[in-house]
């Protein structure tokens, strides 16, 4: 069997075994990400929606840039970067956790790859808010919900240069906010934040340049208009 299609049934199948409760397959099914899984099949995933879902918030033409153009290139170059190495059939996660051995080619591209594919599944044009639960913890954390977002909103803000910003559940199993440079994210070894990735925001400037120009606190403004908060609300039962 070749290994692609393995590796495309072996993600199903554990898909299918979390949703009925069973374990199988070692590490993937350990994983405090469960629905990483899907990444592991050596396939471009399709956005979760139209080009023109987010407008006015985020524009048609920037998502089909950033998902066609930006996306499509992380993925492809992080194939290529696998290709023949122990990394070709390593679980995402596994990949993250050894990162620091891997070279910039992999490190770059596989957080590219990850961090956009979290990203889009964080995005909807609609959204109840997040859970009872996840809203006490958020309060209990930060001391009010504003209070959390101003603390991510910074977090956005005064990253310098590229990269993200996160709320993320750490190893203590503590809500936290803050950033990674480029494409790192709390999965990796050699990461500044570390934990489960929950919510994350794109700083990137290609990420907002032909809307908001220069000005990202107004696109980090218009960012919680689009938050898929059932999907951080799944993350987060998946985390705690």
């Amino acid at each position: 069997m070749e290994r692609r299609n393995f590796l495309k049934n072996l993600g199903l199948g554990v898909a299918a075994s979390i949703v009925a409760g069973k374990s199988v397959a070692g590490e993937l099914t350990k994983s405090m990400n469960p629905d990483m899984t899907q990444l592991n099949t050596h396939e471009f995933p399709a956005l979760p929606f139209e080009y023109n879902a987010l407008e006015p918030y985020i524009d048609a033409r920037t998502m089909e840039l950033h998902y066609d153009k930006h996306h499509r290139t992380y993925f492809n170059n992080f194939e290529a970067a696998i290709k023949g190495t122990k990394f070709d059939t390593m679980p995402m996660e596994k990949i993250f956790a050894s990162i620091s051995a891997a070279g910039d080619p992999v490190r770059n591209n596989a957080g590219g790859f990850y961090n956009h594919w979290l990203f889009w599944n964080n995005l909807a044009a609609k959204s109840a808010g997040p859970s009872p639960k996840l809203k006490a913890e958020l309060e209990k954390t930060f001391g009010s919900f504003d209070k959390f977002k101003d603390a991510f909103n910074t977090a956005a803000k005064t990253r310098f240069g590229s990269g993200w910003a996160w709320l993320y559940l750490t190893p203590d199993m503590v809500l936290a906010t803050g950033s990674t440079p480029n494409q790192d994210n709390p999965l990796m070894d050699i990461s500044p934040v570390k934990g489960t990735p929950l919510l994350l925001l794109d700083v990137w400037e290609h990420a907002y340049y032909l809307k908001y120009q220069n000005r990202r606190p107004e696109y980090i403004d218009a960012f919680w208009n689009v938050v898929n908060w059932e999907e951080v609300n799944k993350r987060f039962e998946q985390a705690s």
